[in-house]
């Protein structure tokens, strides 16, 4: 199904997400704005891992504005379905609070690492799923599994989440299909643990040469891990492929833009494979890198009538772009002060009058702390700046060297000082925990 949207629409050859972890890069999608401006700039907890812990990430503020509070001001239905982490129960990042008419889903991105949890939430509702008893997200165990029966039989429920959210989904269509809405469809398949329904799973089983996973790197432990990314991939493709076909089948093609894409890279934990399944694409870096593996995603747009099918684009474009194409779309004026630029000249195959960016940038605040900046071909990243107070620069080719493996820092001098200009102009925030100096000047103390 997605290689079916990829048939029928646009491919983004050169696209980026807001961030290679989860929170800061839908806060990007959702505000217009990089992780240099951005109020949300990494996973930052509100609460711990147990049943009765407090919910949710850091709140986005209510003074941000997001693409669903822009469209309603056009008369839009809103929704998210899926996971949001962008602020707990009864906080001013709760969805209902960010422009949203109806959430369905994870709230916490802590809860979402098990795809057979206890309760989702419905807007400000706790929705209790049928025979799932709470049971730790993260465990490890001595000594394999025997069989995959044993593994649901210890590890999961009665009621798969994303199968509810996918019928949430389809059900927001069918209720609105005779207006204007936005759905943001968050599915969190493939996301680490690895957890899929036993006829999903059994389609694999003969398909790999799979060595059990213990849980020694996060999550849940598995049999037969590579079966089950698999199974989970496919589910995923499954649901997509359902929603994609209810807007068909509703005559709403041609009045629907259509955009897949992925919040981070691939990972590198909870008994995933990303170098098995070439997830990353020979790109160089994985899920919580500033490296092109952490933050380069595919994104496909589909729009019947008004994209070209089949076609792919190397605009260099982002996750923050996405709020000023909406708005350009439903013609609604983007708030001030974000940092995206709108895509959709692009969209309609308008190339010569697609605006560029003069440079990308990104900030993340865990591994040490780093930056990146990509301006035309050349890619800055500074690793460590919790830890150094000037850590080097390493600049990369990407049009030589997409794979970021030959530093050439030392070869080009004047582009080098243009590198450490573009990151050195972003380094201080009013914010302290996003602070790079202050974190120096605490992990110095």
């Amino acid at each position: 199904n997605i290689d079916a949207l990829a048939r029928d629409g646009l491919r983004f050859l050169q696209h980026y997400s807001g961030s290679p972890v989860c929170a800061p890069s839908r806060g990007t999608l959702l505000t217009g704005k990089h992780t240099g401006t951005a109020y949300v700039r990494d996973n930052y907890e509100m609460g711990g891992w147990g049943p009765d812990e407090p919910e949710g990430q850091l709140p986005l503020p209510d003074a941000e504005v997001t693409v669903a509070e822009l469209l309603k001001q056009r008369g839009y239905a809103t929704a998210a379905v899926g996971k949001w982490g962008l602020g707990g129960p009864d906080s001013e990042g709760h969805p209902n609070n960010q422009g949203f008419d109806l959430f369905y889903g994870y709230l916490c991105q802590r809860v979402a690492h098990n795809y057979y949890p206890t309760h989702l939430w419905r807007n400000g509702e706790r929705d209790s799923l049928e025979g799932n008893d709470y049971f730790k997200a993260h465990q490890r165990i001595s000594s394999p599994l025997p069989n995959v029966q044993d593994y649901i039989d210890l590890y999961q429920g009665k009621t798969f989440a994303p199968d509810r959210m996918i019928d949430e989904a389809v059900s927001f269509v069918d209720a609105n299909k005779d207006k204007p809405f936005f759905l943001l469809f968050a599915t969190p398949v493939p996301h680490a643990a690895i957890q899929v329904p036993e006829e999903s799973v059994t389609e694999y089983l003969e398909s790999f040469d799979d060595e059990p996973y213990l849980g020694d790197r996060g999550y849940l432990p598995h049999p037969a891990p590579r079966a089950g990314y698999a199974a989970m991939v496919t589910r995923m493709d499954r649901d997509i492929g359902r929603l994609v076909d209810r807007i068909d089948e509703l005559g709403l093609g041609e009045s629907t833009l259509i955009i897949f894409s992925s919040d981070n890279g691939p990972t590198y934990n909870g008994g995933t494979d990303s170098e098995y399944f070439e997830s990353a694409a020979g790109l160089n870096g994985l899920k919580g890198s500033v490296l092109e593996g952490g933050i380069r995603v595919p994104m496909i747009a589909r729009w019947s009538g008004q994209i070209q099918p089949g076609s792919q684009t190397g605009h260099v474009s982002a996750f923050w772009d996405f709020l000023p194409t909406v708005a350009e779309l439903a013609g609604v004026a983007a708030p001030e002060g974000v940092d995206g630029v709108s895509y959709l000249p692009t969209l309609t195959g308008n190339d010569t009058e697609q605006q560029q960016h003069e440079s990308l940038y990104w900030e993340y605040h865990s591994l040490g702390g780093q930056q990146a900046a990509r301006f035309s071909d050349w890619k800055a990243i500074r690793r460590g700046m919790h830890r150094d107070e000037q850590p080097p620069v390493e600049l990369y080719n990407l049009a030589d060297d997409p794979g970021e493996t030959n530093d050439v820092s030392s070869q080009y001098p004047e582009v080098l000082a243009e590198a450490t200009r573009l990151l050195e102009s972003r380094t201080t925030s009013s914010i302290d925990r996003w602070n790079f100096a202050l974190r120096q000047q605490q992990g110095a103390n």
